[in-house]
Formats: structure tokens, sequence, C-alpha cells
């Protein structure tokens, strides 16, 4: 088997790398590489295939399963038409790449070698790999227990049985190296190099970091007013009303800019047209193989009755359990803080005082233990419902989580605002809950990264010093590669934009009580953008590429959110003394002026909805332009095919016609 040493032969570019357990058999691995480089007619990838040597001083102890994945440029260029990928055309707007029309396309000179970036490259090369899909073999070859089953991903099938190992896309040394200067190792007040994220890591990470600044500058007119409420401790509730205002005003009106924000972000980058594009099975994606009746194309198919009994029968009732455990949980945590409050009313000193903290903190650190355990039954659970298509598996993904998790960061802060009505309490709560967490997320995910990454160049120093020819400079290849093996896998942006939907909850839902709390998540998040960083760039590994258009269902759940704080606001306010006092007869009027308010309000907000337009004015015209061509496009080619048919029953004598090109296809017309 044809091996790559310490450097690739110059038609071959690694890309992806695929590392089998040590001890595969043979005839596993050389079935696997066959159906790769088979050609796609013949069912394969048709992607270039090498082993990866054993480099300079190679140790016994290392895996010789590991393999490097490329393509032509050729393949990768058809490959791009095949995922729908939009790149900018000749005259400034963004199309759909056809290859056929290749050299009409900005930047595509010569061969087209450098047109599509190494993110893109490794984004067709994953795509083809997960497509891969069982035909009539009945199992993996040297594995019977391995059991194959028509239309089923092969490369899936592989990693759940532990025969693959990992599948992962390689770092670009220099672009790297480049990256992380301009990202975090300089400290500086200026934004965040969007574009450089976006071709290294693709769409749906600068999308991310893009939010995460968004959200932090949106934060700081939020965090301005609160301070002064806060050092000056006002007493009277009549002020909080026009916090309150401002707080709906300023949660409708960051959500509709971030809107067009993105949209003007995702136009740019070619995914916000893109993502109308059909959508095909995802990879984990099970069933018996038969055809699509709207692509005719053959795929799995999976009864949608069996997948909603699962999800009613099983799956509904496992999160309605886990919300009691939580309730369960908040019972214990009230027991503990009437315990503590007892017993520092009977012994007033400095330690009771300490030890009025401690529930708060305790139930802090429970809450995320639960929410970690939670969110690995809600995948499983997900998984297990047999989504077909990957919109929908992170749709209900996301609703189990958000439900468990807003029931569980919140329930208690409501319990005490709305049942205790112990505003006191209610503050001291919110900001124990809210710096417990941030310091227990800072820990994970910026001081835990930061001793694994120089534990690991610890290694690194000591495996380059016994392997390394002197004078080189560099890190061999195939050092490079065992050396990404290790890292840590990055598990996408979920966490991210959980962390994020919770921080923005504690800001907007009880600001009336806590206004220090958008100081707060402000200074997490100034740290948040260079752990994040920091751990892109050197803890995990690196990330295929997503071409999000936007940040996805993640909109919806900090509309939601915000539609929440309108009402809980109102709420406090209402049941504020000082509120109170203009209404000492009747309860029911307070009651009725506060829903009138509430529902003044909620008007306001879908009002300002509706008048901000969600893409901009430029970019609606630049893509009706586009659906316009589209059309004449498609009217000029059922012209020719008239055109066509009245040759073939009449006859050569016909009209002459002449090539076009409308919206990227070659056409002719008379």
């Amino acid at each position: 088997m044809q091996q790559l040493g310490d450097s690739s032969s110059p038609s071959f570019n690694p890309l992806v790398v695929l590392e089998f357990v040590s001890g595969t058999k043979e005839e596993a691995i050389a079935w696997l590489l066959s159906r790769i480089r088979a050609p796609q007619e013949a069912g394969g990838s048709g992607l270039l295939v090498e082993q990866l040597g054993p480099g300079v001083g190679a140790e016994q102890k290392d895996n010789p399963n590991l393999f490097l994945v490329g393509a032509s440029w050729e393949r990768l260029l058809s490959g791009a038409e095949d995922v729908g990928l939009f790149k900018e055309y000749s005259d400034g707007s963004m199309r759909g790449f056809t290859y056929v029309n290749r050299h009409n396309f900005k930047d595509f000179q010569g061969d087209g070698n450098g047109f599509l970036s190494m993110a893109e490259c490794q984004y067709i090369i994953k795509h083809e790999l997960e497509t891969l899909r069982a035909k009539d073999e009945t199992h993996v070859p040297g594995y019977s227990n391995a059991k194959l089953y028509p239309g089923k991903s092969i490369i899936r099938r592989l990693l759940s049985k532990g025969i693959l190992i990992q599948m992962f896309p390689l770092h670009h040394k220099e672009e790297l190296k480049r990256l992380s200067f301009s990202w975090y190792k300089k400290i500086k007040l200026s934004l965040q190099p969007l574009d450089e994220i976006r071709h290294y890591y693709g769409e749906g990470q600068a999308l991310y970091f893009g939010f995460l600044e968004y959200f932090t500058f949106a934060l700081v007119p939020m965090a301005l007013l609160g301070v002064p409420y806060y050092m000056f401790d006002w007493e009277d509730y009549d002020k909080y009303v026009a916090f309150a205002v401002f707080n709906v005003v300023w949660c409708t009106i960051i959500l509709e800019l971030w809107k067009r924000s993105s949209a003007t972000l995702a136009y740019h980058w070619g995914t916000l047209s893109r993502k109308k594009a059909f959508e095909e099975p995802r990879p984990g994606f099970h069933g018996v193989l038969g055809y699509n009746p709207v692509t005719a194309r053959e795929e799995p198919l999976y009864p949608n009755s069996k997948r909603l009994l699962r999800i009613y029968l099983v799956s509904l009732p496992f999160v309605l359990l886990c919300l009691y455990l939580s309730l369960y949980v908040m019972m214990i945590y009230f027991q503990m803080e009437g315990w503590a409050l007892y017993v520092h009313d009977q012994h007033p000193s400095f330690w009771t005082g300490v030890l009025l903290y401690i529930p708060s903190i305790i139930y802090a650190v429970v809450i995320e233990a639960m929410n970690l355990v939670y969110r690995y039954a809600a995948e499983f659970l997900t998984e297990w419902e047999n989504h077909r298509l990957e919109s929908s598996y992170q749709n209900h993904l996301v609703l189990k989580v958000l439900v468990f998790n807003f029931f569980n960061c919140f329930a208690s802060l409501f319990y005490i605002a709305f049942a205790m009505q112990d505003m006191v309490l209610l503050s001291q709560s919110l900001a124990t809950l809210l710096i417990t967490s941030q310091i227990l997320n800072q820990f994970m995910e910026a001081f835990l990264p930061y001793w694994l990454q120089r534990r690991r160049n610890k290694k690194m120093i000591r495996k380059v010093q016994k392997r390394k020819i002197p004078g080189d400079k560099e890190l061999p290849l195939a050092e490079q590669v065992r050396l990404e093996a290790d890292m840590s896998a990055y598990l996408g942006t979920f966490d991210d934009y959980l962390e994020l939907f919770l921080l923005f909850g504690y800001v907007s839902l009880f600001s009336c009580v806590y206004p220090l709390a958008a100081v707060l998540v402000v200074l997490n998040n100034v740290t948040e953008v260079y752990s994040d960083a920091f751990k892109m760039c050197h803890v995990f590994k690196r990330p295929f590429a997503d071409p999000a258009a936007d940040i996805g269902v993640w909109q919806l759940a900090f509309e939601t959110m915000s539609v929440i704080a309108v009402v809980t606001n109102c709420a406090l306010i209402g049941m504020s003394p000082q509120v109170k006092a203009y209404f000492p007869e009747s309860e029911t009027q307070l009651i009725l002026w506060t829903v009138a308010i509430e529902h003044g309000l909620l008007a306001f907000k879908f009002i300002l909805t509706f008048l901000i337009p969600d893409v901009p004015k430029h970019i609606q015209i630049k893509l009706s332009r586009l659906e316009f061509e589209s059309l004449e496009a498609l009217k000029k080619k059922k012209m020719l095919e008239g055109a066509e048919f009245r040759k073939s029953v009449h006859g050569p004598d016909t009209p002459s016609y002449t090539k076009v090109e409308v919206h990227s296809c070659s056409l002719l017309v008379p």
C-alpha cells in the first residue's frame, strides 16, 4: 500500500485524516479505500487516499492506520457544484457554482487552483465521504458483527462500531499562525476578523463569533444604565419602570438588527441563497432503501409514524421526568436556604452570614452538572428518533435542551419572585447563580484548555526533540497529523449558543432586581472571545466548515426569551410596593393595569419587528434580480426544448440559435 511520509507528492494535497483503530483488519481497510477511490459512477467517492508513513524515529506504539484523503482540483470543483456552493460571479453577484461555467466566476484563474478555500475543500470531501452508502454488502469485510444495511452511511457505521476512530480536517500551519495573530494574540479595541475566521473555519463559526461580538456591544448601553441603579441603590420602583421599558425595546431592537447584520454577512459569504437548496438526508439517517418521490433518487426511507411514536412515547415522558427531578432538586435547595436562614437568625455572625450564600453556590454547581448529564441523554434520544434532515435533528435537540435548561436555571428565580415575592432573596440568588456559573464556565473554557495546551506542548517538544532531523524548521507532516489526532474534538457551537442564551435570560428577565447583571455578562463575553479563539486555534482539532446562513433555531430561542422578558418585567413592577400604593383598595385594578401595560409593550415589540426588515433593501434587490434571471433562464430553456422538438419533427430547416449566458447557465436562444 502506498504510504505518504514527511512530504506529500506535488499532485496530492492532504486535507482530511481517517484514523482506524490499531489492529484493524486489512480487508476492511482495503474495502473502504477501494470504495473511496472508486469513481462516482460506480458508487464511490472518486477521492485520493494515501496511508500516512511512520515518519522519522517512529515509535512502536504509534497507530499505523492513519490515512490522508485529498482530491484532484477537477473533483473538488465538481464537488463544489454537488454541495451547492455559492461564489462571486463576474458581475459581483453571488451565484451557485457550476463546473461548466466556472470561468465566468470571479477569481477563477487557470485550472482553478486557489479558487476554493481549504475549509471549502475539506467540507466537500466530508460531504462525499458521509454520503458513501452501503449497497449490497451485508457486513464490513472481516467483521461479521458489523452489519451493513442498504442505504446506511458506511462512515457512520464504522464510527459506531469503533473500527474508524475519527475523521477530521487538517490545520494549515501558516494560515493558522496569521489568523491567531490577528484574532487574539494582540490585545486591541477593534472588531474580530470575521472574514478570516470564515475563510479558515467556515460560515457557522464566523457567525457565532459575529453574534458573540454583536451581543457584547449590544449589552454596553444596558450595562451603562445599570451601574447607577446598582451603585445608588434607588428604592423608587417608578424609576425601574423606565428601566423595564428600555429592556423591552433593547431586546427587540438588538435581535432585529442582528438579523439584518447576519443577512448581510451571509449574502457576502454566499450562504443566504444557498440555505434554500434541497436538503439531503443526514449521514446518520437509516432506513429501508427506496426512492425519494421528489428527487427520484435512491435513499433510505423511514416511516414518520414510527418516529412520532418514539418522540411521544419515549422522549416526551423522559423530558417530563427530568423536569420533575429538577423541581425536586429545587425544593431541596429551598430547604437548605431555610436552614441557613434559621442558623443565621439564631447565631448571627460573619461565618453564618457567609453560610447564607452556600446553598445558592451548591445549587448553581448542581444545575451545571444536571445540564451536562441531560445534554448527553438528549443527544442519545434525538439520534435514536432517526430524523431524516440535519435541520430537523438540530431543532428537536435544541428544543429538548432549551426546555430543560430554562426550567433548571430559572425555575427557582420565578418561584422566589412570584411565589415567595422576596425581592432581596431574588437579587441575591440571581447574583449567586450568575457569578457561580460564570466562574465554572471560565474554568472549563479558559483555564482548563490553557493547562491542557501547555501539557500537550510539553509532550510535543519531547517528541520533536526525539524525532526531528537537525536543521528542520518545521514539524514533519507525519508528526503534525499525529499531534492533531491527539487533540480534543470540537463539538460545535451548540454549547456556546446555549451559554449565551442563558446569559441573555439572566440579563433580560430580572434586570429590575439586579441591574448589574449586564456588566457581569459584558466582562464574561470579553474573556469568552479570547478563550474561544485560543481553544479553536490550539486546543481543539480543526472542525469541518458549516455553511450556515444564520444562527438557525437559536434566533427563535432568543426572540422567545425576549417575549418572556416583557411579561416577567411587567409582573415584577406590578408586584412592587411602590406601584401597589397607587391601588390601595383594588388589587384587581392593579392586575388589569399591569396586564394592559404588558400587552401594550408586547404590541410595541411586534410593531418594531414588523417595521424593521430582516434583510437590508439593497440585498433584497440583488436577491430579486437573481430570482428574475433564474426565471428568464428557465423560460429560455423551455424555448430551446421546444425548438429542438420542432427540429426533430420538421427536419433541420429551422431558425438558427445563438448562445447566451443567463444566471450561470449557457443557453441557445433565437
